[in-house]
């Protein structure tokens, strides 16, 4: 097929039209030497490198308000220039929505009741000591690994500066940059002040620049590592560290939206009695941590601020790419570690089971990919990262990791795929456990759903708003999606 797609643009491309044509139609033996060169060097072109760089973006609590994602008031350039010439994966799905268990899920290859790994304290090296990590199997296989910021989980802003609960093996080499943002915390504006800073509704629009701050600084060291690596393969990962809270950007990005035209969403009335509990336990002060509505529409603009803010340094780190002439052997991967909730059902951050907190940014781009790159609609999980990278790369990954290469997806984003997606939680006691398909969501919370069930039509109600887990008219459909949820749990 690829060989076929190159003789149709030689044809179409050929200075001798007749010629090609004539050889192209009349066999493989009147090719003339010369032009089957030019087919082959073509062909080799749009070949994936053998060995291929990979620059591996993450961005801390960042979700799909982007631009590219279809919410045109927010200014995201950078990433939408880069969506757009790559894949981007609309419904992509992490396997717990907090960053130390969808981190370490991510980079083992290893879904969390796997792993063991639930929360933030935990550290996953005590829990399965023999896991090769994915930057840890390029280390093994010859490529010069460093990561710049937060990868692997670090406390924000605690840990800022700091490797925080890093795992040495898997880097040749760390920066932890620090910025002006740390040192000015005592600025903040704190709209609910019973919370924890790396909890906290709070805000601050910066005074300097952009290279000031700790994320400006994670661009600087990530463009300065790819000029020492470029003559070498290498798996470089710029971790940047917002839109976590609290939120901290230079004024001007707070200057491209306008308080009036930011909302927040709204709860339709009697909307906690109709879902269970436990659904809602992840912003215990219901709802928005009882601010007001001025102050959290506040908040949710300073997110924004922060997403244009990170949106530029990815901005800096891609045109780096392109200056040092990497583009066409290194592939770049970028993603969020989870969605974010902005008022969304009343909660806010993430650790809930909702459309909102589950699903996040996942963009390819990858060099020599045919066809033409474009939107993914495919329902695909964060798990599925580690073996992509590999299979690009030539790599054989252990054994035991749980996902799936993309790599058919990649080479055409609507090809057939029917795996869903599966995300867990444990907020306060009770546990929750979802599968998100390509039409519905269904989640039980507690063993076997003795807390509350939900199911949510994402056709009719991609709000999630009208839960219909108690509906007669749906028990099949639940059947099924209770059976699915038993052979991911089986112990739940």
């Amino acid at each position: 097929m690829i060989l076929l797609i190159h003789l149709n643009r030689l044809k179409k491309s050929s200075p001798f039209p007749s010629i090609s044509r004539r050889c192209i139609g009349t066999g493989w033996k009147l090719f003339p030497f010369a032009i089957w060169i030019v087919i082959c060097a073509q062909i080799a072109v749009a070949a994936v490198p053998d060995r291929p760089n990979v620059l591996f973006i993450a961005i801390d609590d960042l979700n799909t308000r982007l631009g590219c994602y279809g919410v045109d008031r927010i200014s995201s350039p950078h990433i939408d220039k880069f969506a757009s010439e790559g894949v981007r994966f609309d419904r992509a799905y992490c396997q717990y929505p907090s960053c130390g268990p969808s981190r370490t899920s991510l980079l083992t290859g290893l879904r969390p009741q796997t792993s063991g790994m639930i929360n933030n304290r935990m550290s996953f090296r005590e829990l399965v000591p023999d896991a090769v990590t994915l930057p840890q199997l390029f280390r093994k296989n010859g490529y010069y690994v460093a990561r710049v910021g937060k990868i692997f989980h670090q406390r924000v802003p605690l840990d800022i500066g700091e490797s925080g609960a890093d795992d040495p093996g898997s880097w040749d080499e760390v920066v932890n940059p620090r910025g002006r943002d740390k040192d000015e915390e005592h600025l903040l504006t704190v709209y609910s002040p019973q919370l924890s800073i790396a909890d906290a509704m709070a805000y601050l629009k910066a005074e300097g620049e952009d290279t000031e701050q700790t994320d400006g600084k994670v661009a600087d060291e990530a463009i300065r590592l790819l000029e020492q690596s470029r003559d070498q393969p290498f798996f470089i990962a710029a971790g940047f560290y917002r839109p976590h809270i609290p939120y901290i950007a230079p004024k001007k990005y707070f200057e491209l939206y306008d308080i009036e035209e930011t909302t927040l969403p709204t709860i339709p009335e009697g909307y906690r009695k109709r879902v269970p509990s436990a659904a809602l336990s992840s912003t215990p002060d219901w709802p928005n941590f009882h601010t007001t509505e001025r102050e959290a529409r506040e908040c949710i603009l300073a997110y924004d601020a922060c997403t244009s803010f990170v949106d530029a340094q990815v901005g800096r780190l891609l045109a780096a790419v392109d200056r040092l002439g990497l583009r066409k052997n290194t592939i770049v991967v970028l993603w969020g570690d989870h969605g974010y909730l902005l008022g969304e059902h009343g909660l806010w951050r993430k650790n809930s089971l909702y459309e909102e907190s589950a699903r996040a940014p996942l963009i390819f781009r990858v060099p020599g990919m045919e066809p033409p790159q474009s939107d993914c609609p495919r329902i695909v999980e964060f798990l599925d990262i580690y073996p992509t990278l590999a299979d690009l790369a030539n790599l054989t990954p252990p054994a035991e990791i749980e996902g799936t290469s993309l790599r058919p997806l990649l080479e055409n984003p609507t090809s057939d795929w029917n795996r869903p997606a599966y995300i867990q939680t444990l907020f306060v006691d009770v546990p929750g456990y979802s599968v998100r398909t390509d039409r519905w969501r269904y989640v039980e919370w507690g063993k076997e759903g003795a807390a509350g069930t939900e199911l949510y039509d994402q056709h009719e109600d991609p709000r999630e708003m009208s839960n219909l887990a108690h509906s007669m008219d749906h028990s099949e459909i639940i059947r099924a999606l209770r059976w699915k949820i038993r052979q991911n749990w089986p112990a739940q």
